[in-house]
């Protein structure tokens, strides 16, 4: 069974943005153009000013219907411009969020176990708004592009060399920006390296919140050395960045000046003319903002294609969803689900020592025939929890089959395959609604909650539960509620009674358990109880990987206990 390919990193930045810009290439070639048009029409609104400027007879009536004309079209243009690029913006980040969560959703456990989650989250909620952020504003920059082009055309019309003069003030702006451009795409890297740092930080505080209460020396420790360390790096990062930008800043304002200046100045001997000046100064005037936008766009585009890298890289990992995964049915399972000499190898990490290998689990023969309940029982590490991840399909074994009723559970098949199982984690995710609840999957839940003792802190409340802030025990007792109506054939529960008091983990295995088996579920369970061991039919024993020791015990002595 092997897992889904990823795909290959192929595209460059360029190429990643028009794949994004694909599905909304109507709306945002519409944009592009209307505000470039209104680009264009504001270089002839400073065309027909500069004119009006040294007309004899002023500002006339058909100057002022021109006037009043492209003011619009400019305004309409920006207008139309901000709008469609808006809704394209936030359509793509909606799409790039539900095709990574999609990707995600698709990957096989053992790959996403190797990525950390809070690098998952750091590109989810940053990597992707920034490259939104780019995409949102694309059309801005078009527009801004066109009115700057547009804007020194008119100038060469009326004066190449007050042209020449802009220009060259232009190209020098433009070579700053260009520099501060690779700089900042070199600290940009390391800012999203450290936030990666930050995110896992932010999790120990709030995952390990008591802990940390109770140890003030690691509190201390975390706040002042780990997190602080890296909120002050992004912060010294950004300082020196912003630092650099108003400098760089002031040197462009300051050629802008100079540049007034020399053709306010050079006028005498270099012949312009009064319009030629008056236009110059205008199209500085005005056009300044335009490719001040213009410039922006090279830092934001360093930061988008840092981020598009991430989000690419990770995209090429992951599997892309074909949609088998949520549209094949389960299986029927008939007789049995088996290993055959099954092997699961983990990878090794990149930190441990030379000389020491990953875990390897088998290789394993085992059956679980259908109706029959199963525990699995060893010492910690033995690989309890990894031969459940294989016998539900979550796990591909490095060598040997995993079988459902005698036939190969393939790549293709294992989607299905899975829908045979509900299952309770040690390390669980507790949903707080029901899936779809159908008035009988209501009345099943309420005889659950009363049967495990939590109807009177929780009811079902309009498809969902009314509160799932319980203890530890009481949580997984209604994991099990919602295990139980996933109405699956297969039911697994990892060291399930191992958080519950000595008189209801009894009534587990006494009353519980058996209730299943009779309700027609297989049930595979691992336990630490070696009191309840009598209460499987058959008990198989991990050590190191390997199956040591398989009981078969009888059921009478489970309801004598």
């Amino acid at each position: 069974m092997a897992a889904p390919s990823s795909e290959p990193r192929k595209r460059g930045f360029l190429g990643d943005i028009i794949t994004l810009l694909r599905p909304f290439w109507p709306m945002t070639l519409l944009s592009t153009l209307v505000g470039t048009l209104g680009g264009l029409a504001t270089a002839w609104l400073l065309a027909s000013i500069n004119r009006a400027l040294h007309e004899p007879d002023g500002f006339t009536g058909t100057l002022a219907l021109q006037f009043l004309g492209l003011c619009a079209l400019s305004i309409a243009g920006s207008a139309v411009a901000g709008i469609g690029n808006s809704v394209a913006g936030q359509k793509i980040i909606a799409c790039l969020r539900r095709d990574v969560a999609a990707r995600i959703l698709a990957t096989p456990i053992d790959v996403l176990e190797r990525h950390k989650s809070h690098k998952l989250l750091a590109i989810l909620n940053g990597d992707i708004g920034t490259v939104s952020a780019f995409t949102f504003n694309f059309a801005g920059y078009a527009v801004s592009f066109a009115t700057v082009v547009a804007s020194l055309f008119y100038l060469f019309v009326i004066s190449p060399l007050a042209c020449a003069i802009v220009v060259l003030s232009f190209s020098v702006g433009t070579g700053l920006a260009l520099w501060r451009r690779q700089i900042w795409r070199s600290d940009y890297r390391e800012v999203r390296a450290t936030e990666d740092v930050l995110q896992k930080q932010y999790r120990t505080i709030t995952e390990g919140a008591r802990e940390l209460q109770l140890n003030h020396d690691r509190r201390r420790h975390v706040h002042e050395t780990l997190l602080a360390g890296a909120a002050d790096r992004i912060a010294d990062i950004k300082i020196v960045a912003m630092r650099r930008f108003w400098l760089f800043d002031s040197v462009s304002e300051a050629i802008f000046f100079l540049t007034v200046a020399v053709l306010l100045s050079t006028r005498a001997w270099t012949g312009l003319s009064a319009s030629a000046v008056s236009g110059a100064v205008l199209v500085l005037l005005y056009v300044r903002g335009p490719l001040e936008q213009t410039l922006q766009a090279l830092p934001a585009m360093s930061s988008a294609e840092i981020s598009m890298q991430r989000v690419a890289d990770l995209t090429a990992e992951l599997p892309r969803d074909n949609g088998q995964e949520s549209a094949t049915d389960a299986p029927e399972f008939r007789n049995a689900i088996s290993l055959q000499d099954a092997v699961y190898a983990f990878h090794k990490p990149d930190n441990m020592p030379d000389g020491m290998e990953g875990f390897v689990l088998g290789p394993l023969n085992l059956t679980i025939r259908k109706g029959e309940t199963l525990f699995i029982v060893g010492e910690n590490g033995s690989g309890k929890t990894t031969l459940v991840k294989l016998l539900l399909g979550l796990y591909a074994p490095t060598s040997g089959h995993l079988l459902l009723d005698g036939e190969p559970v393939t790549a293709d098949s294992v989607s299905g395959y899975r829908q045979l199982f509900s299952s309770v984690f040690s390390d669980y995710f507790l949903f707080d609604d029901l899936v779809a609840p159908s008035p009988q999957d209501l009345e099943i839940a309420r005889h659950w909650l009363e049967r495990l003792e939590i109807g009177h802190k929780v009811k079902v409340v309009d498809g969902k539960f009314s509160t799932i802030d319980l203890s530890t025990g009481q949580k997984k007792r209604l994991a099990l509620v919602q295990a139980f109506l996933d109405h699956r054939p297969i039911m697994m529960l990892d060291e399930w009674a191992a958080d519950q008091d000595p008189t209801f983990r009894k009534i587990f295995y006494t009353e519980i358990l058996p209730e299943l088996k009779a309700l027609g579920r297989t049930l595979i369970v691992v336990s630490h109880d070696d009191r309840y061991f009598d209460c499987a039919d058959t008990v198989i024993g991990l050590k190191a990987g390997k199956i040591i020791d398989v009981k078969a015990t009888p059921q009478t002595a489970c309801l004598a206990s």
